[in-house]
């Protein structure tokens, strides 16, 4: 197991119900309905990548030493923070330039899940 990512995985799973929390009870009727709708996809992408982080840290234990996987998760972690994070903040702001920042936050999630796909081909199992 690699306790790193699964701990990491668990924080960002912790703020994402935060996140999300604040954004139904305190931005419901500050947000337009649109930018409610950008924070809701930047919370439903950082929950889940973060289920992914957890995963990927329990898979770990079965490939040990796996650069690939290793790999993988920094680049979850990328992407939650790109992704998400220019979600939250092109929401709050409505500063429309940060929506360039979200493609290279789903390209980080796209190659963490490549890196984890090569990890478990290139397994060899005992």
């Amino acid at each position: 197991m690699n306790a790193r990512f699964v701990a990491i995985g668990s924080i960002c799973a912790f703020l994402s119900v935060a996140f999300g929390a604040f954004g139904a009870h305190m931005l419901k009727d500050v947000l337009t309905p649109g930018n409610l709708t950008v924070f809701q996809t930047g919370v439903l992408y950082q929950m889940m990548h973060s289920v992914g982080l957890i995963a990927l840290g329990i898979a770990a234990g079965f490939m040990p030493g796996s650069k690939y996987l290793i790999r993988a998760g920094w680049f979850l972690l990328t992407g939650i923070v790109l992704f998400s994070g220019s979600l939250y903040v092109l929401s709050l702001t409505d500063i429309k330039i940060l929506g360039a920042i979200t493609p290279f936050g789903g390209v980080s999630f796209l190659v963490g899940w490549v890196l984890v796909a090569v990890a478990a081909f290139r397994h060899k199992q005992k």
